[in-house]
């Protein structure tokens, strides 16, 4: 049987998105090991087909060059082939140190002597599920949408932490670690949870990061008593489980728009500077809403960090009763 150790990405999107990739090696009889990030670990953790997560306790975007030999040494003798799936000279060097006989990943920062299956760059942005399945070889061409899953208990814990019940909330995931020129406007996430809870009286859990605890508490405020805000509260697996169990969730395009698509729940993602060309939620049960041929804006998308003119009509004229509507698309799906 093949061991393979597989050097995750940095996001948690791009970590779901490499799901396919995983399932493609395991079919074919390969035992899996990731090395992830601690921010990126309880994405690996929610897929069965991955036999252990190694977290990798390194600062964002330092070498730290004796740290990664420390754990190489580690590592020594117990992989036949690596599959490094960013493109950084720094994540092709724990398979290197190691001595893992094959190491696969894309051309990218000179890492000629450190990869020895070296794939050519495709041009643009590719869609990133076929981007890593490339990874695989032969079976890359297949179709495929990443999965994730977690047993009932672990989506009632997480509820109950909450004080919510699996399947009587609703998630909004508000923020996006790229910049505000992906982000939904505040006002209109707070016009869609005010219409929401009148509605059906169930509550709005605001999750994210604790950078985004601001903004979730500028929506809560604009929304009494329709908002929970759990933003920089949970852990990211407790986040994941969340919307593993809720009954739907409304986001921008971000880590958690891909990790409600991976567990399959309705959802509604609202795309501006980005495009859902290149990273969508695949997901049968998503509605997508990005305005680029209504508006005609030569500039979506930008992939911009912040609005270049300032105004971000790309989001500000998605409203809140259109996502509303979709949302019931969504829920009929």
């Amino acid at each position: 049987m093949t061991r393979s150790l597989v050097i995750a990405p940095q996001w948690i999107g791009d970590a779901v998105m490499s799901e396919p990739l995983l399932a493609s090696l395991a079919a074919r009889g390969e035992t899996l090991a990731v090395a992830a990030l601690p921010w990126v670990a309880p994405v690996y953790r929610a897929m069965p087909q991955v036999r252990e997560v190694i977290e990798l306790p390194f600062a964002h975007g330092r070498l730290d060059w004796s740290a990664r030999r420390r754990i190489a040494a580690t590592l020594r003798g117990r992989f036949d082939i690596a599959y490094v799936l960013p493109n950084s000279i720094k994540a092709a060097l724990i398979p290197w140190f190691a001595g893992i006989p094959q190491r696969v990943g894309y051309r990218g920062e000179g890492r000629w002597g450190l990869l020895n299956r070296q794939l050519p760059n495709p041009g643009g942005r590719p869609p990133m599920v076929a981007f890593y399945r490339a990874l695989a070889g032969e079976l890359a061409a297949a179709e495929a949408r990443p999965s994730l899953s977690f047993e009932p208990a672990v989506k009632q814990v997480a509820a109950r932490g909450a004080g919510v019940e699996p399947g009587a909330y609703w998630a909004f995931a508000p923020g996006a670690e790229y910049g505000p020129a992906k982000c939904w406007p505040a006002a209109h996430y707070a016009e869609l949870a005010r219409s929401l809870h009148v509605r059906d009286g169930l509550p709005v859990l605001l999750l994210g990061s604790g950078k985004e605890a601001a903004l979730c508490q500028q929506i809560a405020d604009a929304a009494p008593g329709a908002c929970r805000v759990l933003a920089g509260q949970t852990s990211l697996m407790d986040a994941m489980a969340l919307i593993a169990g809720a009954r739907g969730l409304i986001s921008n395009d971000s880590g958690l728009m891909h990790v409600a698509a991976a567990f399959g729940i309705p959802q509604v993602a609202v795309f501006g500077s980005t495009s859902p060309e290149h990273t969508p939620p695949l997901n049968p049960r998503a509605k997508v809403l990005w305005l680029k041929d209504e508006l005609g804006l030569d500039c979506m998308p930008c992939f911009e960090r912040t609005c270049r003119y300032g105004h971000t009509r790309c989001l500000t004229e998605v409203a809140p009763q259109r996502v509303e509507a979709a949302l019931h698309d969504a829920l009929a799906a």
